[in-house]
């Protein structure tokens, strides 16, 4: 009489032998809700304040430091990189910023459709912090096809 492979690790087990096999079941159905947990959750990490910028022909910047980024929407609120903040609570989180690094690039990202002295504003109080390196920006603008 031949005993099934079932039956011998019953044996093993009954008689106090390590169990060799692991489980894997568990393992597996964690990972699948990670995959799907990242999968819902990748595309909300992306998002940002959406803002129609103005179209400009400039060159882009290389920089290997992330810079900090103040958005002016098309409301006028301001966001200090995604964070909505108040326009008095600005400078004091840029003086605490540039206490660590005074050299730090800040790009100001405006609206189209803002007015443009309000960006000016945000501007001011940038450089008020204390920030030099103040820039704009603006899209590439797309080629039209020329027609021939």
């Amino acid at each position: 009489m031949a005993l099934s492979s079932d039956s011998m690790r019953l044996r093993r087990r009954l008689r106090g032998g390590p169990m060799t096999e692991i489980n894997v079941a568990p393992f597996v159905d964690v990972m699948l809700v990670l995959v799907v947990i990242f999968m819902i959750a990748a595309p909300l990490l992306t998002v940002g304040v959406p803002v129609d910028l103005p179209k400009a022909a400039v060159d882009p910047l290389n920089d290997e430091k992330e810079p900090l980024i103040i958005t002016v929407d098309s409301e006028g609120l301001l966001y200090l990189q995604e964070a909505e903040i108040e326009e008095d609570a600005l400078v004091p989180r840029l003086l605490a910023v540039s206490e660590a690094n005074p050299e730090l690039r800040v790009f100001v990202r405006g609206d189209r459709a803002i007015n443009y002295g309000r960006v000016m504003e945000v501007m001011g109080l940038v450089s008020e912090a204390g920030f030099a390196k103040v820039a704009l920006i603006a899209e590439v603008p797309i080629p039209q096809a020329e027609t021939q």
